[in-house]
């Protein structure tokens, strides 16, 4: 029979949040990095039918959670795509109110 999991066991289960939605990760650490690999090695096939080029961002996503320096990357392209967007409000905003 399997047991029930505490609350303090769920809150530290990895989730992946993309595009809005949480993904459960696999608790063996192996499995997440064997899983990132796969996804961007096959990624890199991606002209294939079946394959696609969206699973190289997703499988250096999954290997930013078990490695430094791919979270370091990660991290800095935050850090980049959040500034690039308050740029851009800042200059909608002022172009509104130029035209006006």
């Amino acid at each position: 029979m399997a047991e029930k999991e505490t609350p303090a066991e769920a809150t530290q289960r990895r989730t992946i949040s993309i595009l809005g939605r949480e993904i459960r990760l696999p608790e063996s650490r192996n499995k997440r990095i064997a899983l990132g690999v796969g996804l961007t090695i096959l990624g890199l096939l991606g002209f294939l039918p079946i394959l696609g080029f969206w699973m190289i961002p997703v499988g250096l996503l999954l290997l930013s959670y078990e490695f430094a320096s791919i979270r370091r990357y990660r991290r800095r392209g935050i850090v980049r795509w959040k500034r690039w967007r308050k740029g851009r409000d800042e200059e909608e905003r002022s172009g509104d109110s130029q035209s006006k």
